[in-house]
């Protein structure tokens, strides 16, 4: 019997349902089919549940969350925060004075009601606030009589003459020009730690609200010839979280973008309007879900809805194809999607399973964010064996389509230029024409491979990456770095000794050897550390001579001095004198500058560390980024690991076919080295924002891979040459994988006009892997298989096959 009279068999034409025998198929495909009613009423009562669920979601995000929190460096900060005020989650808000200096009363006035209204705001951890107006910024000089200090900020002031000259001689005395005032004196800064969570309530810090509350106490507080520039951790999340606006905007439009196409290619609303209403209930029960399980959207997961939708639509676009293709050739709805319904589930939910396991394989990464990420991408794509691969045949099996559509859905592809393309495509299972795309294949691969070798991890801009190099964060951050010597971009190492031998001469001697070691290391503007301060004092209190710039041997004189330091600089080491943090202020927080810092530190604690006493990376915001730098590049090659260790499996239960499985595996291979050579060219780094991408397009891919093969092997394995089987394949899934990913790739390109831009390299990156992973699909496919599944067709096959249509013999069995 022939494939095609086998298929005729399995899969008759039934034009009048109640021919059609309803106890056929499978036990699972009778409970849904025979009981639509009530999986109806099911469904919408969930999706009433998961909408008022999402209604309440939050935009959110914290500093711990960002922090891989199990490598040793980061236990190294979080074991010894407490003993680091300053040097974790903190905001530096400059107040510039527009229309003079610093000691223009009316601006000292400005500059306080500033400092209280930021003293006031809920997540500041006040009693480490510094500014012009705090006690913790402080002055001291030698006299005849002895050491005298106090606040930078006279007592009572007032605004005299006197008092401003005043101001200005303790400023002159505290070594603050560069660090809080401008070396211009045209600004002042107001160093603002923050809390992780409030301390009465224990909830985490509302970036968002923080923000807001900056920008509407601070910033547009109207104070005269006031300019106030915010920069942070804190500051950037809010901003980040502000403009999700815009990235829902962008969201819409995609949805916009892909409804229009969906429509052009069935000319039909009541199956567009099933497809995309069924690919935004799966966003919906994704968001309800994350609400029931106490989650928050922060700013790095936000794409996820978008990229679930387009999965969703991906498999939607091949149950309506061939519910289409059935209903055109005389079968009634119901059973047309019954009879697809037998055809796809198999290769479906394989398809979303091994999405699930890719996506699950970003858990591995030790970052909170990411974790939450891969967890509420899984929890999505598990939705979507629901909402797609049962909810839209049953729609279908009540609306149908129009027609018009069900015809259009035989003839296209094999007419026109979309028949030449496929005749084209077909061409590539001969001989000749599979050795050059493998050959094209390999040369593109070689180039990849070259241009991955010049991957970096981390960030390769200065200032907020996240964000355009004009938006007003980095024009805030830019303004910084040129007023100020210490920059925000700090790199601590902390230096551990045993109770009250930190200013042990020993100690002290390396902690400024290492001190001297990074003011040489390329992009480290300045050190600073209470080594440097020792020397500093010790000079100080001999008449400045510079000699005495040093470290004293006399106990009794090293311990003087570091008392004053500790009077004048409460922060720069704990009370019981364990820990002190040597901190190095960088030019920028750029991958390779980290990267070096980093290196000179580990370098250094290898040939000083000894019982006792320990060199201890990494705080300041630059630690923190190095060490998560590290941590995503040993993750990357471990998650490519074990992700395409779960496609192989995947796919050959699937095929029962190692042959198969390479065909499949080769082009998202291939996708991946183009995209990390795209990210070379584009300079973009592969960092905590950008590293589920690759997860993410592969999740992608192998669908494709999935549905193309499926049909192809079917046709094969019922007698069909290579040829016959791939075009039998492509008028079945083919041409709605090539709609699929143009769709898709019109949708996220319009990203690159927004204004966020991490938002933007997004859509660059996911319009090219949702074009090359069809394209490498559609390609690559037949030319593989010429070499690893072409097998001779049965006599009967080729006389049966002549003149039909090959999507008509390319219906498979479950």
């Amino acid at each position: 019997m022939s494939p095609v009279t086998d298929d005729r068999d399995r899969y008759p034409v039934v034009p009048d349902r109640t021919a059609f025998d309803e106890a056929s198929g499978n036990a699972f495909e009778r409970l849904i089919f025979n009981h639509r009613a009530a999986l109806l009423v099911l469904f919408a009562l969930l999706s009433a549940l998961f909408a008022w669920q999402a209604a309440k979601l939050e935009v959110g995000a914290t500093f711990e969350r960002m922090l891989p929190a199990s490598h040793p460096y980061i236990r190294n900060f979080l074991d010894n925060r407490d003993s680091l005020r300053g040097l974790g989650n903190q905001l530096r808000v400059v107040v510039e004075n527009t229309d003079g200096d610093i000691f223009d009363v009316d601006y000292l006035r400005s500059l306080a009601a500033i400092n209280d209204a930021i003293y006031l705001t809920p997540g500041v951890d006040r009693p480490w606030v510094k500014s012009l107006w705090t006690p913790l910024l402080r002055w001291s000089e030698v006299t005849e009589e002895g050491m005298r200090g106090g606040p930078v900020m006279p007592e009572r002031f007032d605004g005299s003459p006197a008092k401003i000259e005043e101001l200005r001689r303790n400023l002159a005395l505290s070594g603050a020009v560069g660090r809080i005032v401008a070396t211009d004196f045209k600004s002042s800064l107001i160093v603002v730690p923050l809390l992780d969570r409030h301390a009465d309530t224990g909830a985490p810090i509302d970036y968002l609200a923080l923000s807001r509350a900056l920008e509407s106490r601070v910033r547009d507080a109207n104070h005269p010839h006031v300019r106030v520039h915010i920069v942070g951790f804190g500051k950037l999340m809010g901003d980040l979280i502000e403009g999700l606006r815009s990235v829902l905007d962008f969201f819409a439009l995609s949805v916009a973008i892909a409804t229009a196409l969906v429509f052009a290619y069935t000319r039909c609303w009541r199956s567009t309007a099933v497809l995309v209403a069924a690919a935004l209930l799966g966003v919906v029960w994704l968001l309800g879900g994350m609400h029931l399980l106490g989650r928050a959207l922060d700013p790095y997961s936000v794409l996820v809805p978008f990229l679930l939708f387009a999965i969703g639509l991906s498999h939607g676009a091949q149950k309506m194809n061939g519910i289409m293709q059935d209903i055109a050739r005389g079968t009634h709805k119901y059973v047309a999607a019954r009879y697809t319904f037998r055809r796809l589930f198999v290769a479906g939910l394989t398809a979303l399973l091994t999405n699930v396991v890719g996506f699950l394989v970003l858990t591995l990464i030790d970052i909170p964010v990411i974790r939450d990420l891969a967890l509420m991408t899984s929890l999505g794509v598990c939705g979507l064996v629901f909402t797609k691969l049962v909810l839209i045949p049953v729609l279908l099996s009540y609306t149908g389509v129009s027609p018009a559509a069900a015809a259009r859905s035989l003839r296209t592809g094999t007419s026109g230029a979309a028949g030449a393309v496929w005749r084209g495509l077909a061409a590539l299972t001969g001989r000749r024409a599979a050795l050059g795309v493998l050959a094209l294949s390999a040369l593109l691969a070689c180039g990849a491979f070259a241009l991955r070798t010049q991957l970096k991890f981390g960030d390769l801009d200065a200032g907020a990456p996240e964000l355009r190099p004009d938006s007003r964060y980095n024009r805030d951050n830019d303004f910084v770095i040129r007023h100020y010597g210490l920059s925000s971009d700090q790199f601590a190492f902390m230096v551990k000794t045993p109770p009250a031998q930190c200013d042990a001469h020993a100690v002290l001697v390396d902690a400024d050897r290492l001190g001297w070691a990074l003011e040489r290391t390329p992009g480290v503007t300045a050190v600073g550390s209470f080594a440097e301060q020792i020397r500093r004092v010790q000079a100080a209190t001999r008449e400045g001579y510079f000699k005495w710039a040093t470290i004293a041997r006399d106990d009794g004189s090293r311990g003087y001095t570091s008392a004053r330091v500790l009077q004048d600089n409460p922060d720069t080491m704990n009370p019981s004198c364990t820990v002190f943090p040597v901190v190095a202020y960088l030019a920028d927080h750029k991958a390779d500058t980290l990267a070096r810092v980093l290196d000179v530190g580990e370098a250094f604690a290898r040939s000083h560390d000894r019982a006792g006493v320990a060199f201890l990376p990494a705080a300041g915001s630059a630690g923190i980024e190095a060490v998560t730098n590290v941590v995503v590049r040993e993750s990357l090659y471990r998650m490519h690991l074990l992700l395409y260790f779960a496609v192989v499996l995947l796919c050959f239960i699937t095929f029962r076919s190692w042959r198969a499985v390479v065909v499949a595996v080769i082009p998202l291979l291939l996708t991946s080295l183009l995209c990390e050579a795209i990210m070379v060219l584009l300079g973009i780094g592969i960092k905590v924002a950008t590293l589920p991408v690759v997860a993410l397009g592969v999740g992608v891919g192998v669908d494709y891979a999935l549905y193309l093969l499926s049909i192809q092997i079917h046709c094969q394995r019922r007698g069909m040459s290579l040829s016959e089987a791939y075009v039998a394949s492509l008028g079945f899934t083919g041409k709605v994988v090539a709609f699929v990913g143009l769709t898709m790739a019109a949708g996220v390109v319009t990203w690159a006009f927004s204004p966020i831009k991490f938002q933007a390299d997004m859509g660059i990156l996911l319009a090219f892997m949702f074009l090359w992973n069809m394209v490498g699909a559609l390609v690559l496919i037949p030319a593989l298989s010429h070499f690893l599944l072409d097998t001779r067709r049965r006599p009967e096959a080729a006389a049966s096959a002549a003149g039909l249509n090959p999507a008509a013999s390319a219906r498979p069995g479950q």
